[in-house]
């Protein structure tokens, strides 16, 4: 009830406010495997405080995480359990590819490194460098939230085709 008396009600699409409360609580499961994971955990540290745009519960169970940040190098001997992790996280699932080792295999171009984790999974989102800045991981953050809101992931791709 407003102060006026009329009664206040708000219309949108289920859709929509489903895709908003997804957007604004990200639980992301760090996958941090070199230089990319020091980024990643000041990323997460106070001075640039990931909190602030809704993915403050870091977890460390695939099963209470939606957003999987895969930073730094995979060997060809971890992706099986790179793969494992993502298959254990709930749908929706998003993940984010860290940095030039997760992304292309950076600067290691040999048998034993796994030349991009979108050979292995579908990646929503990559943030470049080698390693990247703070700034950059809160901006493909910020990016996710956009395509989630958008109904653009993966995730949401898939359940289009399948429904």
């Amino acid at each position: 009830m407003s102060k006026d008396g009329n009664a206040g009600f708000l219309t949108t699409r289920l859709n929509d406010f489903i895709n908003w409360g997804k957007k604004n609580s990200m639980w992301p499961l760090p996958f941090g495997t070199s230089c990319c994971g020091i980024e990643l955990m000041s990323t997460l540290a106070a001075d640039y405080d990931m909190a602030r745009f809704g993915a403050e519960v870091v977890r460390f169970s695939p099963r209470q995480s939606d957003l999987l940040i895969v930073a730094g190098i995979i060997n060809l001997k971890m992706a099986p359990i790179l793969r494992t992790v993502y298959d254990q996280m709930s749908d929706p699932k998003y993940v984010m590819s860290f940095g030039a080792c997760a992304s292309s295999g950076g600067i290691f171009n040999v048998y034993s490194v796994l030349q991009g984790i979108d050979t292995l999974i579908p990646v929503d989102i990559y943030v470049p460098g080698c390693p990247p800045a703070p700034e950059g991981v809160l901006h493909g953050l910020l990016e996710l939230q956009d395509m989630i809101e958008r109904g653009t992931t993966h995730a949401q791709k898939q359940r289009v085709c399948h429904a």
